[in-house]
Formats: structure tokens, C-alpha cells, sequence
């Protein structure tokens, strides 16, 4: 699988589907993850529902919806394809936040051994995704998962604890931590 050698599908601009490693690789370590007191008061009553695998195919699409900042998205309907089949299979995992019964934010990414490789998130209520990004430490940590693949630099998930490694030392790290066996649907 490519994941355990860090190479991850990227789509851009019209552009086909492409295999990425970049260097240096946006990295967080659960023990790292910043939640500001704003963000800990949402977690703690903000009303959200937390789920893990509930419907994983909602969430993947949920991703694929045009962003603020433009109308495309790498989500083709093969990728989505593709990640259902994934998570079928016990790999691909999907942590989600609810709120009256409809999903409000979340997050999707494939699962090895001790690494979560995060694909996209995605928010339709304000922090939906960070309070999924923190319900998905809490799972990191009662996994030994000990690492999260962010793939690319953003302000928005250094803000979080995110921060760059070099990919040599990436590449050590899933040498270490990165195991295939599949797992059964997160419960």
C-alpha cells in the first residue's frame, strides 16, 4: 500500500490523479494536540454527537463539497469509490460530529498499525471538524496510534499542534509504526 511507504493520491486543478510524499510532512503527535479553551468549551457542551464509522460514505462526501475557497475538489467520484472500498475492507476510518441528527463536520483517513494518515475533514458548523479532530486523539491514544499524517502545511492544523518533519524522518517513522493489518469498523 502506498500509505506505508508515505505516498498519498493528490488531484489538482484538472490535472490527473498524481501520488505525492512531500518534504518536509505535516505531522501531529497526539500528545501535541493544542485545544484552545474555546475549543475544550465546544468539546465539553457544544452539543455535538461524536461517532466513529457511522457513515463513513457521508462524511468522504462531505469532504468532496466545494470549499469556500474554490469550486473543485480532488474527491472524484472513483476516490470516493476507492476509500468506501478501503473502509470496507477495515482500513479507511471516519470520525464524525453530529447535531440533531445531521452530520455537521468530520473527518476520514486509513488507518495502519500505529499511524492514522488523515485525508480531509470537513465543517458545515463552526469547529464541527476540530472537536472530531479531538475526538480522534482520544482514539489515537486508546489505539497506540502515536502518529497523524497531516500530509501538507496549513496555519490551520499548526494552530492545532501540527508541525513539519523532514521526510527522511517521516519515512523512519513509518518504518516503525506503519502496519497493515485491517481493523473492523471503529466503534
Amino acid at each position: 500500500m502506498a500509505y506505508e511507504r508515505g505516498i498519498f493520491p493528490w488531484y489538482s486543478d484538472g490535472q490527473p490523479i498524481l501520488w505525492w510524499s512531500p518534504d518536509p510532512r505535516m505531522v501531529l503527535l497526539p500528545d501535541e494536540l493544542k485545544v484552545t479553551r474555546s475549543l475544550a468549551k465546544t468539546v465539553r457542551n457544544g452539543g455535538f454527537e461524536l461517532k466513529l464509522d457511522a457513515d463513513f460514505e457521508a462524511v468522504i462526501r462531505g469532504c468532496a463539497e466545494p470549499r469556500r475557497t474554490g469550486t473543485e475538489t480532488w474527491l472524484t467520484e472513483a476516490m470516493i469509490e476507492a476509500y468506501v472500498e478501503l473502509h470496507r475492507l477495515g482500513y479507511a476510518h471516519s470520525v464524525e460530529s453530529w447535531r440533531h441528527g445531521r452530520l455537521a463536520g468530520g473527518l476520514y483517513g486509513v488507518h495502519l498499525g500505529g499511524v492514522f494518515f488523515g485525508e480531509s475533514m470537513f465543517s458545515r458548523e463552526r469547529d464541527a471538524s476540530k472537536v472530531a479532530l479531538v475526538r480522534l486523539v482520544g482514539e489515537c491514544h486508546r489505539r497506540g496510534i502515536e502518529l497523524i499524517d497531516c500530509q501538507m502545511a496549513s496555519a490551520h492544523l499548526s494552530s492545532l499542534g501540527a508541525r513539519e518533519i523532514p521526510r527522511r524522518e517521516f519515512a523512519a517513522l513509518l518504518r516503525r509504526l506503519a502496519r497493515r493489518a485491517p481493523q473492523a469498523r471503529w466503534e
